[in-house]
């Protein structure tokens, strides 16, 4: 997406050391991930006669083996995926949200600021907020104009509940309004901690333990917030969280509850539909029957756009995303794991000229991958050229070949046995994990317009935890240690970006995608590799969100 001027004068500028974002993305996993993310035709089809290849490649060099298992999801259970959810549940649905509406504005009109505070955040976690953005917005912006507006000083206020005023702060920023940290002071003692007494209080900790998250660089209230002292140690508040849980679940209205259950339900079907079709589509490439060393994580590679395009209205991004994160994914296991050195670089200098031509160095299997990754891009492309007059296959190329550009290096450092420190890895990495390649093919996905004047400033190699280890000489808890500390310190600047930044030449749904896109990161990897190798919690979550409605 780098550097390329096209002929519209658009350009869009990635930095050139790592930023804020994708530091994140790199050490939330606490080493590289495995890079999962991913319109072609059938690939195979096109290519499947050319089974000679160059005289320049190696004939039956060794390989090596990821040892990947199969799909837990294969196409024909996929394909029999059938919905009872039809017009009788949309009407239904429909007739809850007007009644949900009026309890909206009515709760602004009679109730305290408590009870709608409250509303919103049920309507937040239940994951139908969606439906009311522009009420929620304008309520917020009312209460934040009253307490925290030009000329207002609401946070020397001393009696406060600590419940309340969390949870306000919590909603407030999360939609870009910036509260002041100084409202918790009064909860803290001549010492500057907490308050001990604050202890029995659950509901206000969680609150206040989740406020800690949406912390900007130099908070330092919030920090002592995230790092509670051992009175408020986690194992025992979580023990009476689940406890408390069980008491106040019953308190979310019946209609938001009947309406979650059944928006829920509408939207599996909605998501079932598109991997149907991305599942088509990737049994059409013949990439899964040609190159088996690869994973077959098609259903994965979907989930993760569930996580980053979360409003149902993204229906096309989810599919295109989807599709890019497979091919991701089975480039990353050609570069890690199967192909020879003199292969990776035949492929890497396809990539960099993007010349069909040069498909004749290449071995049968890159052709096929080759070609399917050139047709996504340019379908791609044409319906953002279709819809928006923009000639944007310059930029997606630009992406792909940075990204198979820093594949190529971290080959290149395996092949000698070299580990690099860890500024030459996070130098690499923040491209190599993939995370801007995605950015440029979601910006183009969502912006509409789109700026043209926009600039944005198993073989594998060392991690970020054996780069530290190896550059310090420390231990590997400490690595760990480190890694976590790098995590808290990044979100920081991620929240001042996403929340506070007043500046940003990006529409706020790119923003809000771009900070989902760490969330599922992070998700996805922190209990393990949740999208290479087959981790039984991940599949039973994705079963649960994608398969099963809930009765």
């Amino acid at each position: 997406m780098g550097g390329i001027t096209t002929a519209m004068n658009m350009h869009l500028v990635i930095p050139n050391k790592p930023t804020g974002y994708n530091r994140l993305i790199i050490s939330s996993f606490g080493r590289k991930p495995s890079k999962v993310w991913c319109m072609a035709s059938t690939a195979s089809a096109h290519v499947s006669g050319l089974d000679h290849p160059s005289s320049h490649v190696q004939h039956n060099p060794p390989r090596r083996s990821g040892n990947y298992g199969p799909t837990a999801w294969d196409f024909n259970y996929l394909q029999s995926l059938n919905s009872e959810y039809d017009e009788r549940y949309l009407r239904r649905a429909s007739e809850l949200k007007e009644e949900v509406k009026k309890m909206l504005v009515q709760e602004k009109e009679l109730s305290s600021v408590e009870e709608l505070l409250e509303l919103i955040d049920d309507l937040q976690r239940l994951g139908i907020s969606y439906h009311y953005e522009d009420e929620i917005n304008q309520m917020l912006g009312c209460l934040y104009e009253q307490k925290y507006g030009v000329g207002k000083n609401n946070s020397e206020e001393t009696e406060r509940d600590l419940y309340s005023t969390a949870l306000e702060f919590r909603l407030l920023r999360e939609r870009g309004f910036i509260v002041p940290q100084a409202i918790f002071d009064c909860f803290r003692n001549e010492k500057g901690d907490f308050d001990p007494s604050l202890g029995h209080d659950t509901k206000g900790l969680l609150q206040l333990y989740e406020a800690s998250f949406l912390s900007t660089p130099g908070e330092k209230t919030l920090d002592l917030a995230e790092n509670l002292p051992p009175i408020f140690c986690r194992k025992i508040l979580m023990k009476r969280l689940m406890r408390a849980c069980r008491y106040w679940s019953p308190d979310v209205n019946r209609l938001v509850l009947e309406l979650a259950k059944l928006d829920f339900n509408i939207v599996q079907t909605t998501h079932q539909q598109e991997l149907k079709h991305v599942y088509e589509w990737w049994k059409q490439t013949g990439i899964a029957e040609n190159l088996p060393f690869a994973r077959d994580r098609m259903v994965e590679c979907y989930f993760w756009t569930t996580g980053v395009f979360s409003h149902p209205q993204y229906s096309y991004p989810r599919i295109v995303t989807a599709k890019l994160n497979a091919l991701i994914t089975v480039i990353d296991d050609i570069f890690d794991v199967y192909a020879t050195h003199q292969e990776l670089q035949l492929f890497n200098n396809a990539i960099q000229r993007w010349d069909v031509e040069a498909m004749d160095q290449l071995p049968n299997y890159m052709r096929i991958c080759y070609l399917a990754l050139y047709n996504f891009i340019n379908e791609t492309a044409y319906e953002v050229l279709k819809q928006q007059g923009l000639l944007i296959i310059p930029h997606l190329r630009k992406s792909w070949a940075d990204l198979c550009r820093t594949y190529l290096q971290e080959a290149e450092w395996h092949l000698r046995g070299y580990t690099p420190t860890m500024e030459e890895y996070m130098n690499n990495a923040w491209i190599s994990i993939s995370a801007p390649v995605i950015l440029s093919h979601a910006y183009f996905l969502v912006a509409n317009p789109i700026e043209k004047e926009d600039e944005v400033k198993r073989g594998d190699v060392p991690k970020s935890i054996q780069c530290y280890t190896n550059e310090s000489g420390g231990s590997g808890e400490e690595a760990v240690e480190y890694i976590r500390i790098v995590i808290g310190e990044t979100w920081k600047d991620m929240n001042q970006e996403a929340f506070v930044a007043e500046d940003t030449p990006f529409p706020q749904d790119f923003v809000r995608i771009a900070a989902d896109l760490g969330r599922m990161a992070q998700y996805m990897y922190q209990d393990g590799d949740g999208h290479g190798i087959q981790n039984c919690d991940i599949k039973t979550r994705i079963s649960t969100l994608l398969f099963h409605p809930i009765l």
